[in-house]
């Protein structure tokens, strides 16, 4: 509960920063973004870099990642800490900016903190879903496994979810955001819910080729 908490109040704090973030947004798209085509990761905390330097981020690490790939590509962070899929819905025109080609949708992991209904999860990604393809946004929908400790029956329909909405409306799926990071102590931070800087190359490295094939499927 001390994490969730952690967790609201920096969603708070990041979103009163919000008239700051309005104008930087407004901007259009920076002189080096000519340098490669521009993915944007919508997320929370984990997208966000909580706990780590911004080195050790989860967007530069996939930028860095999509590089040894020989895929040229600018790679943005739209994370704010604490935020549910129904947040991210709500913010998602101010977030993703125009010239995004691809949207890597990583949110769900505050719904399964706070016990959210998967119908409402899910109800929420495929609004997502719908409002990128009507932009005509290259996606990848990342997944993530619910510990059964929540329950069989939760942690089942949970983890259907992500799967259904990437089948529903032919969208990338990679199915476990946190593959070979969650539970492994020695790459989470000591909450054992945020990967550290070597667990966020992992998440990295696993996401870049799917991400750098729905670049190339986004000319």
């Amino acid at each position: 509960m001390a994490e969730l908490r952690h967790m609201d109040i920096s969603r708070r704090a990041v979103l009163g920063a919000g008239a700051a973030l309005a104008s930087i947004l407004a901007v259009p798209g920076p002189a080096w973004a000519k340098h490669g085509q521009v993915v944007t990761i919508l997320g929370d905390s984990i997208t966000a870099g909580y706990g780590l330097q911004q080195k050790d981020s989860l967007p530069i690490q996939l930028q860095a990642a999509l590089q040894k790939l020989g895929v040229a590509a600018i790679v943005r962070g739209a994370g704010v800490s604490g935020d549910t899929s129904a947040d991210g819905a709500g913010r998602l025109d101010f977030s993703v900016r125009p010239d995004t080609a691809v949207v890597v949708v990583a949110l769900g992991g505050n719904d399964l903190l706070h016990g959210i209904d998967p119908k409402t999860t899910q109800a929420n990604l495929e609004a997502i879903v719908k409002r990128l393809k009507a932009r005509h946004m290259g996606i990848v929908l990342t997944g993530l496994h619910a510990p059964p400790e929540l329950g069989r029956n939760y942690a089942r329909d949970f983890n259907a979810v992500f799967p259904a909405v990437a089948k529903a409306h032919g969208v990338a799926l990679y199915p476990d955001l946190l593959a070979g990071v969650a539970r492994n102590p020695t790459l989470n931070q000591g909450d054992a819910i945020h990967p550290n800087a070597q667990g966020a190359l992992i998440v990295a490295t696993g996401l870049a080729p799917l991400v750098a094939k729905a670049l190339k499927a986004h000319p």
